[in-house]
């Protein structure tokens, strides 16, 4: 097939650590004969920082707040009309609703395809820390996030989604979200988040770490902290297995920025007798909190419900069973529909009593049924979310889209 490129603008500074981003579109697609170059600000730190997918077109940080904004906006929609017609064939845009209707609106005067890629409802986000916290602490502030993010979802669903070439979204779940909200079904392509198998075999002979598991059954969890995750409700789940399995640890790989969060968790812990269990890593890098991961006995996935978070498709249950390790999680549907086809873990409601139960009945099985468990895990992930195979299905994807050049 005649290779595709494409011109990426996306929303988080590089280089980015999102899987989505550095290993789908990085790694993978290039090899299906998809090259983009990306456009965005620089993080820290860049210096030394390749994108192999092609060129990374950044523009230099210089403050935050609305002036690293500006500067964010000025640079993409100077690349969308500076950008030459014959080298790219199609523009892409990730997660700006706003920045989307201008190089939209660029991208059609200038008769190239743009796709919107959405891993997640901004506008939505938006609206709810309007009401959940800001109300509370500055009025202008609420109202100025408020209102941008009722604009921001008019505009997304009445006109960059509908307008565009196609959209590709998160899930199954936030295709079903948007179509409600007008987006016609047959315009969106779910890519669902996935695993670098690849990647996590080649770690499969480094030493694992020594903190203290020997003779332990370790349970992990791996990734955010934030209030929202509710990680809280796993060290009563830990004081109930604990009851049964006393010498059970319960490792927590990442954190939390918010420092008054952060200390109410540690409460939390001493609250429920549990502090003596509990091994905190912090944020570390993501080779060394995956050695963690195979060191444990059952991997947990909370994913408290609700529109913003129903639709997404959450890594750790795909990070766990690539690795060989049974899942507890509750009922996101992304997650829930992998545990249920794999049979790899067990799908249950975010409670701790219903989290226990769930992990006690993978600490006592036996032998045979947790490597049927195991093999069962891995044999879905490198068939279905392996970085590998979805790149192979989204190159098809924009093949199929391009072939019909319809702007």
């Amino acid at each position: 097939m005649k290779p595709i490129k494409l011109l990426y603008f996306t929303s988080e500074p590089f280089p980015t650590f999102r899987a989505d981003v550095a290993a789908l579109f990085g790694q993978h697609l290039p090899r299906q004969g998809v090259n983009s170059d990306i456009v965005t600000i620089k993080g820290q730190p860049a210096e030394g920082e390749q994108w192999p997918a092609g060129k990374a077109i950044l523009a230099a940080r210089s403050g935050r707040g609305i002036k690293g904004h500006l500067i964010k906006v000025v640079h993409i929609i100077k690349t969308a009309i500076s950008a030459s017609t014959s080298e790219y064939d199609a523009f892409q845009l990730r997660d700006m609703p706003f920045l989307g209707l201008l190089v939209l609106c660029i991208a059609r005067l200038r008769g190239v395809p743009f796709f919107y890629w959405c891993s997640y409802p901004i506008p939505e986000g938006q609206i709810m820390r309007a009401n959940e916290t800001l109300r509370q602490v500055s009025y202008l502030k609420y109202l100025a996030v408020l209102i941008r993010g009722q604009l921001g979802r008019w505009l997304v669903y009445r006109v960059v989604m509908p307008k565009s070439t196609h959209v590709f979204v998160q899930s199954r779940q936030m295709q079903a979200d948007f179509c409600a909200q007008g987006v016609p079904l047959d315009k969106m392509t779910p890519v669902p988040m996935g695993v670098d198998v690849a990647a996590l075999n080649a770690l499969q002979n480094k030493p694992l770490p020594d903190f203290g598991q020997k003779g332990k059954r370790v349970l992990i969890y791996l990734g955010t902290m934030e209030r929202p995750r509710q990680i809280h409700v796993l060290f009563e789940t830990l004081a109930i297995v604990r009851k049964q399995v006393p010498n059970v640890v319960l490792v927590l790989v990442g954190g939390t920025r918010d420092a008054a969060h952060r200390k109410w968790l540690q409460e939390q812990a001493e609250h429920w007798k549990v502090e003596d269990l509990l091994y905190w890593t912090g944020w570390i890098p993501m080779d060394e909190a995956w050695s963690y991961v195979r060191a444990a006995d059952v991997g947990y996935s909370p994913f408290p419900r609700g529109y913003l978070l129903d639709s997404a498709s959450p890594t750790k249950v795909p990070e766990y069973l690539a690795m060989g390790v049974p899942v507890v999680c509750n009922d996101n549907p992304d997650q829930a529909a992998v545990v249920a086809k794999s049979k790899a873990g067990i799908c249950v409601d975010y409670t701790a009593e219903q989290f226990a139960a769930a992990t006690l009945e993978l600490l006592v099985e036996s032998a045979e049924a947790r490597q049927q468990r195991i093999e069962q895990g891995i044999n879905l992930i490198e068939s279905e979310r392996d970085y590998a195979v979805l790149a192979a299905d989204l190159a098809a994807s924009y093949h199929s889209l391009l072939s019909a050049k319809k702007v």
